[in-house]
């Protein structure tokens, strides 16, 4: 039974990893008919409902409840909602699918400088060589090789507010740890239906300032499969599958999955006929082999030491 249910939860980490790469084809489609902000309402107006009455369904209607914390949700649902997802797709429509993939990969090196600034703890020097490795790597992609050429475009600044967007996700994925009696998937709810008022109350604006000027309903209708995808698989199966998964494997294991991001968008790009540098392929392979070597290290790390003969193990690291 154990077996089987580490099996599955295999299983539910490589569709997330598998939904999240293809996440990014598909809003750059969307993107050429409606605008980022606007996008970023319709997957959470409707992705948001879904992930509460899942979490009714699952842990009961009393799971619903803030306990008073609607302040420090809002927060954290803001910054990892509205500012990841407008973030990035502006960004996205300016630069690449797999652009955003390399980069949305880096979060777990993110979060190792951010834990850093947060709590102090200097990592191992294994590790921050680990993090210069994929920064590198992403230069390299995000530049193709080209550092004079990278602003020409404005691919660059594209890449740059994706970086941004990681940034936000790593700090809302961060604030879990003041909610640590909650759940992921009440943490993930609540934070996110609250962040959708921000993210309306930004498209509200936006509209009357003449920034956004809001499609036609069958513009939106004419991108339903789009819409279906981003909604009902990126923003509701993928993190349901991931959350489940991470819980059961734990976060060592279940991080590697995050490399099938940015393989798959490269894949997608190939079949759509994209043509890659060999920077921006040396690149990307850069930033996955800096994750698996650190992952690899931290393991060893972790690995527990053979308690000596006669001796007992008086403690256990957890």
């Amino acid at each position: 039974m154990g077996q089987q249910t580490n099996r599955m939860s295999w299983v539910l980490l490589v569709l997330a990893g598998l939904i999240w790469g293809g996440m990014f084809p598909v809003a750059k489609v969307v993107l050429h008919s409606v605008d980022a902000v606007t996008t970023t309402a319709i997957r959470y107006g409707f992705g948001s409902l879904m992930l509460l009455a899942v979490l009714a369904a699952v842990e009961g209607r009393a799971a619903l409840a803030t306990e008073g914390r609607v302040r420090r949700l809002l927060v954290y649902g803001t910054v990892g909602f509205a500012g990841f997802n407008i973030l990035a797709y502006i960004g996205l429509a300016y630069s690449t699918a797999e652009h955003a993939a390399v980069i949305m990969a880096m979060q777990p090196m993110i979060a190792v400088l951010m834990n850093w600034l947060r709590n102090g703890q200097r990592p191992a020097v294994f590790t921050l060589a680990s993090v210069a490795v994929a920064f590198a790597g992403v230069f390299l992609v995000v530049t193709n090789g080209h550092p004079e050429r990278a602003w020409q475009d404005g691919a660059a600044v594209g890449d740059l507010l994706m970086l941004a967007a990681a940034l936000c996700w790593v700090t809302y994925t961060l604030g879990a740890a003041d909610f640590p009696h909650w759940s992921p998937l009440r943490y993930t709810g609540l934070s996110g239906a609250l962040g959708t008022l921000s993210i309306m109350a930004v498209l509200g604006v936006s509209v009357l300032v003449g920034a956004v000027r809001l499609p036609a309903l069958a513009t939106v209708a004419g991108l339903g499969w789009e819409f279906t995808y981003l909604v009902v698989l990126g923003a509701v199966v993928a993190v349901l599958s991931w959350n489940t998964g991470i819980k059961a494997v734990g976060p060592v294991n279940g991080v590697l999955f995050i490399n099938l991001v940015p393989v798959v968008a490269f894949l997608i790009g190939v079949v759509q006929g994209h043509a890659f540098g060999r920077a921006e392929v040396l690149g990307a392979a850069l930033v996955i082999a800096a994750l698996l070597a650190n992952n690899l290290y931290g393991r060893w790390r972790r690995a527990p030491v053979p308690a000596p003969r006669n001796e007992a193990v008086l403690c256990e690291e957890v």
